[in-house]
This record gives structure tokens, C-alpha cells and sequence, in this order.
């Protein structure tokens, strides 16, 4: 009698299922309510800046050293993106406990609330890789508290949660499905491909539900004709996957540099604030936020667009991230390429600028992180436009390969040489102990 049919009767198997499913759709409430605070913490700030101007001078600079303080003081591995975080955690073997400082239920309430602290600061925090730090920390947390079988409990649970926020933030399970194959697992097992792929469709649907394709874009004039349109394909690769790749150098540099000098966090955080505030100013509230709604306009009236937006969304994301408070990255880019994109449209009218806009998007995602199914994948469910799948995803091939002459190395995979040699350090060290 073969494993499979046996699994399909037993009782044991069926109450992991249920608790696997309860869990995802539980991570899916959480990105839920995660999602709807961020804007509303986002609007909020910006309506009062723009009342007063003194206001982000003083709430920028405090508000962020602040959120950095309680980050580093009370919720330490809850900073900034955390998907570098769990994909350290998914390569630690052996003794799982050392996940703990990487993944757990007091991180991923950290990874909850800060951010919301920072966008109330005025800080351009994205909730895509917080989503992924939230899913994987409750998700591991939730298998050790039942006992969940080894071979779940190594990857599958990490795999599941982190893949399930992700979908969850987007309302995109397909995308949550290719970015844990691409950018989490790069391959699933086959005994815990099924349970992750179905967490992650049932947390997917819980926020596609509930948000009623809240975080869509619902234009559907994305057309492509065939002609010299598609010049645009490499125009916008190639550009879209330069400045990606640039976000991305000056992430990795820039935070190494910092790291080098010495500096406390919280001075780091106060002097970012600074530099949010300026944009702000200069702005005129538009770099502040996650950028979703800056996105979904530009996408739906492009001509009202500040040709400088994308310039000061892009330094804002860069100074939001060295403050080290909790934050991702995921939709200020998709602003970012939004801007950029109608940029390019107004000096190359080679193709039509919804199109253009789209495509620019992908290359800049897939400049940033150099996983190109990810960003297509992800730029298709999320505005419908399966009509240039195509060209999206000629798009991300050609924006990566750009990105890679910048960045040899990934973004993540740079960022998690951070988390990987302290957490060897106090492996080594515990080995020492234990041998003396």
C-alpha cells in the first residue's frame, strides 16, 4: 500500500492539513489587516504635512530614530525587509532553535506594528517583505506548537508562510507560488510542495476575498500591437533594469558603509528622517507612504505625474531602509517603475504609455531583485494585463540581465551575508562551550 494512499486515510495527516490551511488563511487576515492600516497610517500623514509645514521637520527625524530604537531595543532581526532574514533561516540545519532569532511570534508582532509606526513618521515603507516576515515567523511558530512532523518544520513551514504572505499582500497566489520556487526555496520537496502550495492559495484568496482586489489595478487598456511598439521591450529592460540594479547597488553599498562607520542606529534613523522630510517637502507629500496609491494614479492619469516623483520615491525607500526600521521595498518600487515609465514614454512614444508604464514596472522590480518570473508574474496578476504577458516577460529577462553586469549578486541573497555570519558565530561559539 503506497505512502500517498495511507496519508489519505489517516487521521494524524488530515489534522496537519487542517492546521497547515487554518494557519494560511489566519496569515492572510493578518496581511489583511496589515494592508488596510498602512494606508490608512500613510494618508494620514500625509494629509497633516501638507496642513503644516513644520510637521515633517520635527515627526520625520524623532518618529524614525524612535521606531529604531524600539525596533533594535525590544524586537531585534524585526528590521527592515526581513526576507533576508528568512532566507538565512531556511539554510540554518540542525539545531532549528537558532531560527528563533531570525523568525518567531515576538518578530513577526514587531514586523506588524513598527512599520505602521514608520509610515506614521512619514517613511516610504513597503509591506511586501514584512508580509514575508510575518507569514514564515507565524507559520514556523504555529508547526513547532503542534509538533508538526522534521520534514515539515526544516523548509515546508518557513516556505509556506513566507510564500503565503507574499501572495496575500498582492492578492496574487501565482506570484506567491513562483516567488517561493524563484526567490525562497529555488525547489520544492515533494512531500511539502502540495501543503505549501495550497497554503498559499487559501491565504491568497482570503485577502483577494476581503480587500475585493484592493491592491489591483483595474485599467484594462494594456495593449501591445505588433510593430514598433515592441522596441519598447528592450528600451524599457534595459533602462528599467539599470536603475533597478542601481536601487540595489546603493542598498548593498550603502549599507556597508554605514556598518563601517559606527554610527548608533538611532543617530542613522534621526539623520534619515532628514532626508524624508526634504523629500517630502520637495515633493509635495508624494514620497511619503507605501506608494500604492501614488501607483494606482499614475497608472490611471499619468500627465499629472512630477517627472522628479520617481527620483524622490527612490531616495526615500533608500533612506527609509538604512534607518533600519521594519519595512520592505516591494511597492514603493512598483511606484518607483510606475514613474519611470511614464518618464520614458514622454521622451520614447514608442508604445503606448500604459504599456510602457507596465513594462517598466517589471524591469524595475526585476532589476531590483534579479528574479524575473517573480516581478512578470507578479505585474500580470496584479493588473490583469495577460494581453503583453509576452513582452513582460522579454521585459524582466532583459532587466535582469542588465541588473547583473551592476550587481553580480542578487540584492537578498547580498543582504543575507549580514544575518548568516552572526548566527554561524553563535553556532561556533555554543559548539566551543559545549566541547570545553
Amino acid at each position: 500500500m503506497s505512502e500517498q494512499f495511507i496519508s489519505l486515510f489517516s487521521i494524524t495527516a488530515w489534522k496537519q492539513r487542517l492546521v497547515f490551511w487554518v494557519g494560511a488563511i489566519f496569515v492572510g487576515l493578518l496581511i489583511v489587516a496589515m494592508t488596510l492600516l498602512s494606508e490608512w497610517a500613510g494618508e494620514t500623514y500625509r494629509e497633516i504635512s501638507k496642513q503644516h509645514f513644520w510637521f515633517n521637520f520635527i515627526i520625520a527625524p524623532i518618529g524614525l530614530s524612535f521606531t529604531a530604537w524600539i525596533t533594535f531595543r525590544f524586537f531585534p532581526g524585526s528590521e527592515r525587509s526581513g526576507i533576508p532574514q528568512v532566507k538565512t533561516a531556511l539554510e540554518i540545519t540542525g539545531n532549528l532553535d537558532d531560527r528563533t532569532k531570525l523568525i518567531s511570534l515576538k518578530i513577526a508582532l514587531g514586523k506588524m506594528l513598527l512599520p505602521i509606526m514608520g509610515l506614521l513618521s512619514g517613511a516610504s515603507v513597503g509591506f511586501g517583505g514584512p508580509a514575508v516576515h510575518v507569514g514564515a515567523s507565524f507559520m514556523a511558530s504555529l508547526g513547532k506548537a503542534v509538533k508538526f512532523p522534521p520534514h515539515y518544520m526544516e523548509k515546508g513551514l518557513i516556505l509556506a508562510g513566507s510564500a503565503a504572505g507574499f501572495a496575500a499582500m498582492f492578492s496574487a497566489p501565482l506570484a506567491g507560488i513562483i516567488f517561493a520556487i524563484e526567490e525562497m526555496g529555488r525547489a520544492l520537496e515533494e512531500k511539502i510542495s502540495s501543503l505549501v502550495l495550497t497554503a498559499i492559495i487559501f491565504s491568497g484568496v482570503t485577502a483577494y476575498a476581503l480587500l475585493n482586489n484592493y491592491i489591483f489595478f483595474s485599467d484594462k487598456s494594456f495593449i501591445m500591437p505588433w510593430s514598433q511598439s515592441w522596441i519598447a521591450v528592450p528600451l524599457c529592460g534595459i533602462v528599467g533594469g539599470f536603475l533597478g540594479g542601481i536601487f540595489s547597488k546603493i542598498i548593498i553599498s550603502g549599507g556597508r558603509f554605514l556598518n563601517r562607520t559606527g554610527l548608533h542606529i538611532v543617530i542613522i534613523a534621526f539623520a534619515c528622517g532628514g532626508i524624508i522630510a526634504i523629500l517630502g517637502y520637495y515633493s509635495n507629500g508624494d514620497s511619503f507612504g507605501t506608494g500604492y496609491s501614488q501607483a494606482k494614479a499614475i497608472l490611471t492619469n499619468a500627465e499629472t505625474m512630477d517627472p522628479f516623483f520617481p527620483l524622490y520615491k527612490m531616495l526615500a525607500t533608500c533612506a527609509t531602509f538604512f534607518s533600519g526600521i521594519p519595512s520592505g521595498i516591494f511597492v514603493p518600487s512598483i511606484a518607483t517603475g510606475a514613474g519611470f515609465g511614464v518618464n520614458l514614454a514622454t521622451w520614447f512614444p514608442v508604445a503606448p504609455v500604459s504599456a510602457m508604464i507596465l513594462l517598466t514596472i517589471t524591469a524595475y522590480f526585476s532589476g531590483m531583485l534579479q528574479s524575473p518570473l517573480t516581478s512578470f508574474v507578479i505585474v500580470m496578476e496584479m493588473t490583469g494585463s495577460h494581453e503583453i504577458l509576452i513582452p513582460l516577460m522579454a521585459t524582466a529577462f532583459f532587466a535582469t540581465g542588465t541588473s547583473k553586469l551592476i550587481n553580480p549578486v542578487p540584492l537578498y541573497r547580498a543582504l543575507c551575508n549580514s544575518y548568516i555570519q552572526p548566527v554561524k558565530q553563535v553556532i561556533k561559539d555554543e559548539e566551543n562551550i559545549n566541547g570545553s
